[in-house]
């Protein structure tokens, strides 16, 4: 019989397709989210868990989407299709409410979600496995059941994570423009000038009628008060 296997897609997209694979992952991730509160309401904590886990890696689609319109080459292309295929890499921005609870207000108060030596990508994707699957762990040979595993405040934590992060609006092709004109001459060249890039595209967003008039929040947030 012959192997059916579905061709995963590596290459190019434009700005139209970006915002549709965003909006996409956006809307699955409220589907996942939505679904993990109907099971943590219905005292099914071991899988709210995982189904929140899963949502939550669904909506870290959108930055790696953001990245890929970047690339200039087919080495950087190739690096992020791994990471949008990886769940570890679209799950790190889980500790977000935690950082933010302990006193984050500015990006540099979020370097932990990115620190390549920190395990919390892998926690939340053992959680996710021991939330579904059986197993059976350590040197004393002990099976982990779900149902033992997982307890409503970890469920609970995981839900409100995910319904948190799949609040966000529709992007159009037009803002991902935006985003390229303004991003993609200083993408991983000047840490500086991408931050002032991420302020001015903000700005232009303003005018275009894609956020609000006024004090450009991105500014303080990006980089820091003045």
């Amino acid at each position: 019989m012959k192997q059916t296997k579905l061709e995963s897609y590596k290459g190019l997209l434009d700005c139209a397709q970006i915002a549709e694979g965003i909006n996409a992952a956006n809307a699955n991730a409220r589907r996942l989210a939505t679904d993990a509160q109907t099971l943590l309401d219905a005292g099914s904590y071991a899988t709210a868990a995982s189904l929140a886990a899963l949502a939550i890696e669904e909506s870290g689609k959108a930055s790696i989407l953001r990245a890929i319109v970047l690339t200039v080459d087919d080495k950087a292309l190739k690096l992020e299709w791994r990471r949008y295929r990886s769940h570890t890499s679209k799950n790190c921005h889980w500790i977000f409410a935690d950082l933010v609870a302990k006193g984050a207000k500015h990006l540099s108060d979020l370097r932990p979600i990115y620190d390549d030596a920190s395990d919390h990508p892998n926690v939340l994707d053992q959680v996710k496995q021991l939330g579904f699957y059986t197993d059976c762990l350590g040197a004393g040979a002990h099976w982990s059941v779900p149902a033992d595993v997982i307890d409503v405040e970890l469920a609970t934590a995981l839900v409100n994570s995910a319904k948190l992060f799949s609040q966000r609006s529709p992007v159009t092709e037009r803002e991902i423009q935006l985003w390229v004109e303004h991003l993609k001459p200083v993408w991983n060249k000047d840490l500086q000038g991408m931050k002032q890039a991420l302020v001015n595209c903000y700005s232009a967003m303003q005018v275009e009628g894609f956020q609000d008039e006024g004090h450009n929040k991105m500014e303080e947030f990006v980089l820091g008060p003045r």
